[in-house]
């Protein structure tokens, strides 16, 4: 199959969704498909061979410029590829981008706008690129804050437009009015343009089907795949002993719960004082605070952010990993990265975490993300090693079974296999007057 990617850069943080984005188009690629993996905003990172395309559209640098004046909205192509460069784009964005809702609004609105808005320019360059490419079985949108690139993907292309799921919901929660109303009023008309939306758990199915108006029928769920490359399981991994080693991986945010982790492990040190804790994970500029605040309930490591061959490391090392994310996220990579290696996970009842824990058995979940509640979890793994270890050896089992970036390229590639089949007993809607 012949397929467009779209994936949405991050900057210079490892983003769980561009891991995944290019761990699965890399699997596509080495079973012989041709697929074309092209970045927005800004270049990829990821901790494994890159099969992104060098060339970046809708440029950080330029869509900041376009959305502030006028003038950059008219400047030609050739002095707009000053600033889309790659190099420029990464020396731009060394520290961090900026990504608060609360100061994305008017950017968000005017990117759902598509080619009525303000960022016209630059859904012109990527379709004008696109007629230069051989022409795919179908496209893929990262998510729905992209919606309106389905209408002009689908004029220009005529061929099937997936659009995924992929925590978005948070991002638009946090805008400001009026914001927020007109950014789900432009997604909600714009569904229709989409063949197929894909979420990564039942969880997050269902609750985009119900924030947007998604119908169900065009929902299809993808649970998350892992590449395993460096994630091998350690055969001598002893059964933990004191001091027992809480970890913590995860991006550092309020949203993912490191606060929570802390107070629970100030409480677990009454009984435990000889207790470990040690974190890793992205931090950007705007929550260093934030970290210091976290260490200012109890003592632990921060190990910053981390390659992928000292993720493997760090996670192989850690008895437990424990994120007590307070929002209900739909993905959780860390959870099965962490399985992977034979480490069982603690992680909150609700969004996706239920789903990979009731089918791995690699980890325990605890009612809410309060730290009473975690301290009691996290208790019963501290008196009960034997139990750790054996959770941590069937959840690198389980992920093997069902959770290999290998199963999820095979499971993505049925469905768009079938997407593309019926797309080809249809009039070319090309041909169509409006």
């Amino acid at each position: 199959m012949r397929i467009i990617q779209i994936t949405a850069g991050a900057a210079n943080m490892y983003c769980g969704s561009c891991l995944h984005d290019n761990a699965q188009a890399a699997e596509l690629i080495r079973q012989g498909h041709d697929i074309t993996l092209v970045p927005l905003y800004t270049p990829t990172r990821t901790d494994d061979v890159n099969v992104s395309q060098s060339r970046v559209f809708f440029g950080g640098i330029s869509i900041y410029l376009q959305q502030s004046s006028a003038f950059f909205r008219k400047t030609p192509r050739f002095l707009d590829r000053l600033w889309d460069s790659p190099f420029i784009i990464k020396q731009a964005t060394k520290g961090s981008i900026q990504t608060s809702p609360q100061k994305l609004g008017d950017l968000t609105v005017a990117t759902l706008k598509g080619e009525q808005g303000d960022l016209k320019k630059e859904f012109d360059k990527l379709m004008d690129w696109l007629q230069t490419q051989p022409k795919p079985d179908l496209v893929i949108i990262p998510y729905t804050l992209l919606i309106a690139l389905a209408e002009p993907l689908r004029r220009t292309l005529n061929t099937p437009i997936l659009c995924g799921l992929q925590g978005e919901d948070l991002f638009l929660e946090g805008l400001a009015e009026p914001w927020r109303t007109e950014s789900l009023n432009l997604i909600r008309s714009q569904i229709h343009h989409v063949d197929l939306f894909i979420a990564t758990s039942n969880f997050y199915a269902r609750l985009m089907s119900s924030y947007l108006g998604i119908p169900k029928e065009k929902i299809e769920v993808h649970p998350l795949g892992v590449s395993l490359k460096g994630l091998d399981p350690r055969t001598d991994k002893p059964i933990p002993k004191a001091p027992f080693h809480i970890g913590y991986f995860a991006r550092i945010a309020p949203e993912k719960g490191l606060h929570v982790l802390a107070e629970a492990v100030a409480i677990l040190r009454r009984e435990f004082p000889y207790l470990k804790m040690s974190a890793a994970g992205y931090l950007a500029p705007e929550h260093e605070s934030y970290l210091k605040e976290c260490h200012r309930m109890t003592d632990f490591a921060y190990m910053g952010e981390l390659t992928r061959e000292q993720k493997s490391d760090f996670l192989r090392s850690i008895d437990v990993n424990c994120v007590p994310s307070p929002y209900a996220d739909p993905k959780g990579l860390y959870v099965l990265e962490t399985m992977a290696v034979g480490t069982p996970v603690a992680s909150p009842a609700h969004g996706s975490f239920p789903e990979m824990i009731e089918s791995t058995g690699g980890g325990v979940l605890y009612h809410r993300p309060d730290p009473r509640d975690v301290a009691v979890q996290l208790a019963e793994l501290i008196r009960n090693p034997t139990r750790a270890r054996e959770l941590g050896t069937t959840g690198a089992e389980a992920v093997r079974r069902l959770y290999s970036i290998e199963h999820s390229a095979s499971r993505a590639l049925e469905t768009y296999s079938r997407l593309a089949s019926e797309a080809t007993k249809l009039p070319s809607t090309a041909s169509i007057a409006p």
